[in-house]
């Protein structure tokens, strides 16, 4: 009996030492280690083949995108655009964005404010009918500090059933109907919201008599020639489109290819798709631009100032720093991060559309270093 009790604590022993190997190894990525004054020519060579690594570990699955006034210092993508036909990523494939979505619709609507065909200091009610939150401005759904219930998700589920799936249109009705109580007053505190965000995309179609999606292509991608950029979602024409990178998990064992939901035919927190190709003209666009004037473009990046004179640090789709701005998102298979360092002129974006859980990982290893 001793001899059988022996033999099962040993067991037990390897087994915990084989689990703690396992999580200190799966779930550590490897060091990113940049020498201080390095040029940039080694910092990009570094750069890739660390990402190379990743990859070999199966802890990335996207495109990096380092930037510098303009100029790709590494532009490569690695891994699969669709893991199940073996299709692989590239410099053109359209990346889902998740909340990255968010700085498109902001400039959407800075293009409605430059033609004056609205005004972010616009009651909300001016432009949604029946709206219910008085005192509420187009700028208090930019800057998040609304006070509106982020509660659309919630309230989506009393429809799963009855349609085929949720737009903007229903947004709106299901938050007038709910009439819920605002969590606080317009302008009071920041609280991140998913529900701002549908809103905005809503006034711009209610204002431009367009859907998202075609506002976004004739105002915003066609006229600053970004080729490889589109809004894509269940409210869509076409059922997909050529070069998109599918949302999939599971990256150490079979990948599993991530469906929409019943959600995804709402707009204006997410369903913008992207290249890295194309973000090197977005980076360069908020330093200059046809469409809006530097003047306009200065309010997406300026932080917010509260009712009681204390300052958020979140400007129009964008979080706010003293170097510049950054944003992150996360849906589905995205896990998307960009920062813009306007000092430096720099420019990061990272994009991986495999449910990667080392993206906040990677991300701060990345801080560590003067890139």
């Amino acid at each position: 009996m001793k001899i059988f009790l022996y033999i099962l604590l040993g067991l037990i022993a390897v087994i915990g030492l084989f689990f703690v190997w396992f999580f200190l190894f799966y779930f550590k990525i490897p060091e990113l280690n940049i020498p201080s004054g390095s040029r940039d020519d080694k910092k990009s060579e570094i750069l890739h083949t660390w990402f190379e690594k990743l990859r070999e570990e199966k802890k990335w699955n996207g495109g990096v995108l380092w930037a510098k006034n303009g100029k790709p210092l590494l532009l490569k993508t690695y891994g699969f655009a669709n893991p199940e036909s073996n299709i692989n990523l590239t410099e053109s494939t359209l990346f889902p964005l998740a909340s990255l979505s968010k700085q498109f619709t902001a400039f959407g609507i800075l293009v409605l404010h430059e033609k004056d065909s609205l005004d972010i200091d616009d009651e909300v009610a001016k432009h949604i009918k029946g709206f219910t939150y008085k005192g509420v401005t187009i700028r208090h759904l930019l800057n998040q500090t609304s006070g509106i219930p982020d509660i659309y998700m919630e309230l989506a589920e009393s429809l799963e059933n009855k349609i085929p799936f949720l737009n903007n249109q229903h947004v709106v009705d299901l938050l007038i109907k709910e009439n819920r109580k605002a969590d606080h007053a317009p302008g009071e505190t920041f609280v991140y919201s998913n529900t701002n965000y549908v809103l905005l995309a809503y006034i711009i179609e209610t204002v431009s008599n367009q859907s998202f999606e075609d506002f976004m292509k004739n105002q915003v991608f066609t006229p600053l020639e970004m080729r490889h950029s589109r809004v894509w979602n269940l409210a869509s024409k076409d059922k997909t489109f050529e070069d998109k990178a599918e949302d999939f998990e599971k990256l150490s064992s079979a990948p599993k290819i991530l469906k929409p939901t019943f959600l995804d035919g709402v707009s204006g927190d997410g369903s913008v798709y992207c290249s890295l190709k194309d973000f090197l003209i977005w980076d360069q666009v908020w330093y200059k631009n046809p469409l809006i004037t530097y003047k306009n473009l200065k309010l997406a990046m300026t932080s917010s100032t509260l009712s009681d004179g204390t300052k958020s640090d979140y400007g129009f789709g964008w979080v706010t720093t003293p170097e510049g701005c950054w944003h992150n998102g996360a849906w589905l298979g995205a896990r998307t991060y960009i920062k813009r360092d306007t000092i430096e002129k720099t420019c990061l974006v990272l994009l991986d559309n495999s449910s990667n859980m080392f993206m906040e990982k990677i991300v701060d290893e990345i801080k560590k270093t003067d890139l």
